[in-house]
C-alpha cells in the first residue's frame, strides 16, 4: 500500500510540474515589437582599413626574414575603429565608433542594432567611415523605403557590393 501512494505522489508531482511549465511556455504573451511597428535591422561586421599604412622592407631585414616568411613590405595588424551613422527622414537613429575585435585589434567592426518605425515612406541616411580620415565618410547611401506594419527592414555592409546593402 505505501509503494503505491509514493507512485501516485510521485506522478501528481511531475505532473504539477508539467502543467506549472506548459502554463508559463505558452501564457505570457511577449511581442517582440508593437504590431503596428515596423522594424529596421542593422547588422554588419566589416574591418576597418589597416592603421598607418605600409611600409617597404629595405633588403637587410627582407635577408632576416626566414625563407617562408620573406615579403616586400611590412604592414602593422591594427585596424581603425569603423564610423557608422544611420538617419532616418533626418532624424539620426544611431551614430558610433565601433573598435575593431580581437587581441591585437586587427579583427572586424561589429554592429546589430533594431529600430521600430511607424509604417509608410521613410528616407534612410546610411553613412560608413573605415579608414584613417578625419572627417567624411567613405560610404554614403541614401535610399527612400516605404515600411509596411510588422515588416522587417535588414541593413547590411558589403564593400564588395559597393557599400550597404538593403534587404
Amino acid at each position: 500500500m505505501i509503494p503505491a501512494l509514493r507512485y501516485l505522489g510521485q506522478a501528481a508531482a511531475y505532473a504539477l510540474f508539467a502543467a506549472f511549465i506548459g502554463y508559463f511556455a505558452a501564457a505570457p504573451a511577449y511581442t517582440y515589437r508593437p504590431p503596428d511597428m515596423a522594424e529596421i535591422k542593422l547588422s554588419f561586421s566589416h574591418g576597418g582599413q589597416r592603421k598607418g599604412g605600409c611600409r617597404p622592407l629595405s633588403a637587410e631585414e627582407i635577408a632576416k626574414l626566414p625563407p617562408n616568411m620573406r615579403r616586400t613590405q611590412a604592414c602593422p595588424r591594427e585596424r581603425v575603429p569603423v564610423l557608422v551613422e544611420m538617419e532616418a527622414d533626418g532624424r539620426l537613429l544611431y551614430r558610433d565608433l565601433l573598435p575593431p575585435s580581437g587581441l591585437a585589434s586587427d579583427g572586424p567592426s561589429r554592429a546589430y542594432r533594431r529600430f521600430a518605425l511607424a509604417p509608410g515612406a521613410h528616407r534612410l541616411e546610411l553613412r560608413l567611415r573605415d579608414s584613417e580620415r578625419a572627417s567624411g565618410f567613405d560610404y554614403q547611401r541614401i535610399i527612400d523605403v516605404e515600411l509596411r506594419p510588422r515588416q522587417n527592414l535588414v541593413v547590411d555592409f558589403r564593400p564588395e557590393a559597393g557599400g550597404f546593402v538593403v534587404r
